[in-house]
């Protein structure tokens, strides 16, 4: 398979999978390609109807998936992956387009289309090449491509369709089925690749990264025939040298299509510098290799090092931008000269410069085209940095800027030490933090409530019990499931505070207010209740107690639902929830949990069919039913 010498090319180099479906990860690992899994944030509202295929639309979403992941991780995370992976798969019937069902009576209305007719499972995949500019810019070049596979089902009963739909198996997959799993009952033939029906057509991807990563060319030195250097000298400078005309070079062929972005001018015909001609054995190539092998892991691992060393002056310029409110100052206009925006902000004029054109590097600000220099938001900054936005996510910043770092100044000493013990209930006694921590959290779930309200199918449940730790996620709740009520329950002092933040103009007649202790005083009744994103402020002992009162409150069929970010249990998998469960020892002495640790303590206090989903990028989401 073309495959196997690609993996060994790739060794050493970030390759990034811009998808958290369990089957594409499953897909790759099998044959043994490394890679971490970076979910994509893109929100897949491109307009079917504008494609002339649907295929053109797997294509597209795969494309921008994968872009988003390459920019995010180049703009947010410091570091440029060598290679991301997007793919996004359809099932298509009559020209039309099914993706994945929003609740139980969408599945069963696709199921009841496909059923006793062949359709067809399309999966467009996007190879993204990426390299760093000497000015920090990202360059991407892309190669994508499409896969079919015909796929015919069974003549499916009403008995056989519900059956299947309340194995809960449609919810999350393209077209309401899962091929690799209970949907393979309802199959009758697949003519094409099975694995594109899975999720992932890994033929088709193996081909096309040989097409990428071709064989070497073949040049004589000394009589001996001696493999080019170009091709592998390429892999081995990461992403940052990929030959111009190793894609746009070849005609594509009808599914396949190559884009590139900023590609840098580099002759096809280069051949590789300081190979003198000798004789003797053909050794020559084996040593060039390995040194510049050797020396490319080293500038490599000297690029990672340093972005570690600078990642927390990148996160000091975008604290103290929105400390200062740099993005509401630049939010209204066109552009503001530096005079302006110092004058404005109080600051001094050559500390303003130095803070802006950091900003800028950081792609937070742009300078506006003109001779004159105007400083003015980017998109990003206008979405999420400027307080009054939306989707602001400005006083989430400004309390990791005022409580989260302060404490990581002391790590070490809490390394070496512990860290003092401190309870959720600082929070209600601390009167000067509270407010700013749930307008922390309120600003989180305002960004990511739609998500994992939407994670999971709760419209079987009508009453809900919000037990902390703002209730933000009550109001996000109410506007989706506007058939369910909701109580907030918090002690007295964080309940009035909790009111403050209520949104304005909403219909707040499905939400009511109870005063109460969850550890002291009896629970409200409901059929779900939700624990968000407090539960790593308590030790084994205090969730024991928790866990065991909601069991013993809940009757048969009751549901939880717990908002935190859970730890893999290869904690290799994700820097961000082992970081976070760095910041929760060193602010609380407490410590998050495992996927394995939650399902343990749940399954031990009778609650079942337990799920999870990473819902990305703060907070993930589990539900279970009481047994």
């Amino acid at each position: 398979m073309v495959l196997n010498p690609v993996i060994s090319k790739l060794n050493g180099k970030c390759v990034v999978l811009a998808s958290a479906s369990p089957r594409r990860r499953e897909i790759l690992n099998n044959v043994g390609l490394r890679f971490e899994v970076v979910p994509s944030w893109f929100n897949e509202t491109l307009d079917k109807s504008s494609f002339e295929m649907p295929y053109n639309y797997a294509i597209e979403t795969a494309k921008e998936k994968a872009l988003e992941v390459a920019k995010r991780m180049h703009l947010k995370h410091f570091r440029t992956p060598d290679i991301v992976i997007g793919a996004d798969t359809i099932v298509s019937i009559d020209g039309d387009i099914l993706e994945k069902p929003v609740d139980k009576q969408h599945a069963h209305a696709m199921l009841s289309r496909l059923s006793n007719k062949e359709h067809s499972v399309f999966t467009g995949v996007a190879v993204v090449l990426c390299s760093c500019k000497i000015d920090n810019q990202l360059e991407t070049k892309i190669t994508v491509f499409h896969e079919e596979t015909k796929v015919k089902f069974s003549d499916l009963s009403e008995e056989l369709l519900w059956e299947y739909i309340h194995s809960g198996e449609p919810m999350d997959k393209a077209g309401g089925y899962g091929i690799q799993a209970l949907g393979g009952m309802l199959v009758e033939y697949v003519r094409g690749d099975f694995l594109n029906v899975v999720g992932f057509p890994l033929n088709h991807f193996c081909k096309t990264l040989g097409e990428i990563y071709g064989p070497p060319v073949s040049y004589c030195v000394a009589g001996h025939a001696v493999a080019s250097l170009e091709g592998t000298h390429d892999l081995q400078q990461g992403s940052a040298n990929h030959r111009g005309n190793e894609i746009a070079g070849k005609k594509p062929n009808s599914d396949q299509t190559a884009v590139s972005e900023k590609v840098a001018n580099r002759p096809s015909t280069e051949k590789p510098n300081g190979i003198p001609e000798v004789k003797g054995p053909a050794v020559l190539h084996h040593n060039v290799t390995n040194t510049s092998t050797e020396t490319e892991a080293n500038v490599a691992w000297l690029r990672k090092i340093a972005d570690l060393v600078n990642g927390f002056k990148a996160s000091k310029v975008l604290f103290t931008a929105s400390k200062l409110k740099v993005f509401d100052a630049l939010s209204t206009q066109d552009g503001l000269e530096i005079s302006e925006i110092s004058q404005r902000l109080e600051t001094t004029l050559d500390g303003t410069k130095c803070l802006l054109d950091a900003c800028i590097t950081l792609n937070l600000l742009e300078k506006a085209p003109g001779t004159l220099q105007l400083y003015k938001n980017t998109q990003l900054a206008n979405t999420y940095l400027v307080s009054s936005s939306e989707n602001s996510l400005h006083d989430y910043i400004v309390y990791a800027n005022d409580h989260t770092w302060p404490y990581f100044t002391h790590l070490a000493s809490v390394i070496k030490e512990g860290a003092h013990r401190t309870k959720a209930d600082d929070l209600v006694q601390n009167s000067e933090q509270t407010p700013t921590f749930i307008s922390a959290v309120n600003c989180l779930i305002k960004v990511t409530g739609n998500d994992i309200v939407l994670a999971f199918d709760l419209s079987s449940f009508k009453t809900a019990c919000d037990l902390g730790c703002t209730g933000a996620l009550s109001y996000e709740m109410a506007n989706a499931y506007q058939d369910m009520t909701f109580v907030v329950f918090a002690q007295p002092q964080m309940l009035e505070r909790i009111k403050r933040f209520q949104p304005q103009g909403q219909n707040l007649c499905q939400i009511s207010f109870r005063e109460g202790d969850i550890f002291k005083d009896d629970l409200p009744e409901a059929d779900l209740y939700i624990l968000s994103n407090i539960l790593h402020y308590w030790n084994e002992d205090e969730f024991d107690l928790i866990l065991s009162k909601l069991s013993e409150k809940c009757k048969p069929g009751c549901g939880l639902l717990l908002l935190e970010l859970v730890l893999y249990d290869q904690k290799t998998k994700s820097s961000r929830a082992v970081l976070q469960a760095l910041s929760t020892l060193v602010q609380s002495n407490r410590r998050e949990r495992s996927e394995s640790q939650c399902r343990n303590l749940l399954h031990n206090h009778g609650f079942i069919n337990i799920q999870m989903k990473h819902t990305e990028p703060f907070l993930d989401a589990i539900l279970c039913i009481k047994q």
